[in-house]
């Protein structure tokens, strides 16, 4: 039996191949049970391994994320603070347009004052000078009218030339060349005057006065002294029969200034006086003749043989030897020019007033 019972079990196999036609599997062999653990031990660790690998990839992308986070939280707050920014810089960029804007109009406002104050300037300095001008005319005008009346009067070139260059000095000041042409007509009267040759009158009455001071101290004639000492010497009835009647002893000379030195100093005196008189009035005979009798007076009044008496007796002769200046010129040329010239130039300058019926 123990022979029969391997066959037996074998037989009911070959049946079944040979009933169902399909060939019976085969058995698995010893080996491959710890083969499959492998596989399943590799399969579950690569398993583990792809699980670790995504886990860390998804670590790494969370950190990932979180950096990319905090950075798009940065770049949103850079972003914010940029926007501040340019909105801050709009904000003073408006705020200084605006300034802009009104410095310009100040600007614009202090260029309009600038012209105004330079056109008010201008017309000061316009008003300054016309003054001004006004003033140098005016003098100038006073000093010509002057000049004429000087010499009108006076007969003193001198003084008519002086006058006549401080005119011209004071047109000098004067801005205006229309009035050039008074100063060429100025110039050509000063020409006359020094060509008149005048005599120094302030001199010449330097000289008369200081022959009228030493008339008091010139010594008197020797035939003079003598009838003035006894006619003090004398007794009260010589005194009053002297008034009556004098007795000469052949003087030659019978002129009251022999008689009188006191008296011959007053007539002399006169006849000086005379002769400043024909001077101012530019008489050339008058102040001679007035010179003259001066010089008679004296050498008849007073010591001859004296130096202070020659002194002035020479002094008389130089005087009268001084030829009297010609005929003066013809002034005022040059005062009715300037005249005619303020006039124009003040026509000219006159705004026109419509008339008061007259329609604009």
């Amino acid at each position: 039996m123990e022979n029969e019972t391997p066959a037996e079990l074998t037989t009911p196999a070959v049946r079944d191949k040979d009933s169902t036609g399909a060939r019976p599997s085969a058995r698995p062999r010893r080996g491959a049970g710890p083969m499959i653990l492998v596989v399943l031990a590799l399969l579950v660790l690569a398993a583990a391994l792809a699980w670790w690998l995504t886990r860390e990839q998804r670590e790494l992308g969370a950190q990932r994320l979180d950096q990319l986070g905090q950075r798009v939280d940065a770049l949103t707050r850079t972003e914010q603070q940029l926007r501040g920014d340019l909105d801050a810089l709009r904000t003073r960029l408006a705020d200084a347009d605006s300034i802009n804007r009104s410095v310009r109009e100040e600007l614009l406002g202090a260029a309009e004052r600038a012209r105004s104050l330079e056109d008010a300037v201008a017309h000061l300095a316009d008003e300054r000078l016309s003054g001004r001008d006004a003033l140098s005319l005016n003098e100038a005008e006073f000093v010509l009218q002057l000049a004429g009346e000087r010499l009108r009067l006076f007969q003193d070139p001198a003084a008519a030339i002086a006058a006549y260059r401080l005119a011209d000095s004071a047109l000098a000041a004067a801005e205006d060349p229309l009035f050039a042409s008074v100063r060429q007509t100025i110039a050509a009267e000063i020409a006359a005057l020094e060509a008149a040759q005048p005599l120094q009158t302030q001199a010449t009455l330097g000289a008369l006065a200081a022959l009228r001071t030493q008339l008091a101290t010139l010594p008197a004639r020797a035939s003079s002294a003598r009838v003035e000492t006894a006619g003090n010497g004398d007794s009260r009835l010589a005194r009053l029969f002297g008034q009556f009647v004098r007795i000469r002893h052949g003087e030659a000379d019978d002129g009251l200034g022999v008689r009188d030195v006191g008296l011959a100093r007053s007539l002399a005196a006169l006849d000086l006086r005379a002769a400043e008189a024909a001077l101012f009035a530019r008489n050339g005979a008058a102040f001679t003749e007035a010179l003259a009798s001066a010089r008679s007076g004296i050498g008849a009044g007073f010591d001859n043989d004296a130096a202070p008496v020659r002194e002035a007796l020479a002094e008389i002769d130089r005087l009268a030897a001084l030829p009297m200046a010609p005929s003066l010129p013809e002034l005022g040329t040059a005062l009715r020019e300037l005249r005619n010239l303020r006039t124009t130039r003040a026509l000219s300058r006159e705004p026109l007033v419509p008339a008061s019926g007259a329609t604009p």
